[in-house]
C-alpha cells in the first residue's frame, strides 16, 4: 500500500517538525482536565457546612453551603432548639438569600413572611423552651449570578427581641 500523494509520512506520522502543536493540544487538554478535578475537591462549592450560634436563649445550627455554582440547586436547613420560651420566633435573612437566587420551597411554611428593612423574616410562632423547629429553605442560583463573599447573614428574633445572629458569606462562581 503506498502513501496518497497529499501526506508525507515524515510529517504526518512521525511528526517531524510539529512536536510544538503537540505539546499545545497536551496544555490545552491538560486545562480542560483540571476544572472537573477542582471540582471534585469541592473548590467550587456545592459541600454544606454546619455553623452554630449558641446563646441562653436558643441555639441554632444552619446547614448550608458556603460555595455555590450558577444553576445549581442547593438546600438550607435551620436548626432553632429553644432554650427558654421563644413566643413570637422570626428567623430574618440578609438580602444575599434572595438576591440572584430563586427560592423554591419552605418547609413547613412559616405563619408568616415580611418583609423587614429589605431583609426576609419569617414569623415561626411559638417555640416553647426544651423544643425545636426545622426550618427547610431550597433555592436554585441564577446562572448569570456572581458573588464574591456576599452577605448571608440569619438573625434569631422573639418579637423585637434580637436572640443571636449568625455571620455567614456565600461566593457564587460562574
Amino acid at each position: 500500500m503506498s502513501t496518497p500523494d497529499a501526506l508525507s509520512l515524515k510529517r504526518h506520522r512521525d511528526l517531524v517538525g510539529r512536536s510544538s502543536e503537540l505539546w499545545g493540544r497536551r496544555v490545552v487538554i491538560a486545562i480542560l482536565c483540571i476544572a472537573p478535578i477542582l471540582a471534585a475537591f469541592n473548590v467550587f462549592g456545592q459541600q454544606p457546612d454546619t455553623t452554630t450560634v449558641s446563646t441562653d436563649a436558643a441555639k441554632v445550627s444552619m446547614y448550608t453551603p458556603n460555595k455555590v455554582r450558577g444553576g445549581l440547586l442547593f438546600s438550607t436547613r435551620f436548626h432553632i432548639h429553644a432554650r427558654r420560651d421563644i413566643k413570637q420566633a422570626t428567623l430574618v435573612l440578609d438580602e444575599g438569600w434572595a438576591e440572584g437566587m430563586a427560592i423554591n420551597t419552605i418547609e413547613p411554611s412559616p405563619v408568616g413572611e415580611a418583609s423587614r428593612d429589605g431583609k426576609l423574616a419569617f414569623d415561626l410562632g411559638h417555640i416553647p423552651a426544651g423544643s425545636s423547629y426545622v426550618l427547610f429553605m431550597q433555592f436554585q442560583v441564577n446562572p448569570t449570578n456572581v458573588a464574591w463573599h456576599r452577605p448571608q447573614n440569619v438573625e434569631l428574633d422573639d418579637g423585637d427581641t434580637k436572640l443571636l445572629s449568625i455571620d455567614h458569606d456565600v461566593t457564587i462562581f460562574p
